[in-house]
């Protein structure tokens, strides 16, 4: 019984096969923004721990104390 090379017989068709292009995820599409002004969406973010704590310190309701300072900010914000 012949044993197999240790080698393809075919070397290019081998570099190709390890070569051959990888297919790209399809990306998704943008989000698109809600359409009610005070709908509120699950986010993520990164702040500082002493402001962390400084919105803690009362309790719970927290996250609303940061939407309403991140609010009053925003509505001070000149327009244009």
């Amino acid at each position: 019984m012949a044993t197999p090379p240790r080698r393809p017989t075919n070397p290019f068709a081998a570099a190709e096969a390890v070569f051959k292009p990888v297919k790209k995820p399809v990306e998704a599409p943008p989000r698109q923004p809600s359409a009610a002004p005070d709908v509120r969406e699950l986010v993520s973010i990164k702040i500082d721990r002493a402001v962390l704590d400084h919105f803690q310190e009362d309790g719970p309701g927290w996250q609303d104390r940061i939407n309403d300072a991140l609010r009053e900010l925003v509505a001070a914000k000149p327009k244009g």
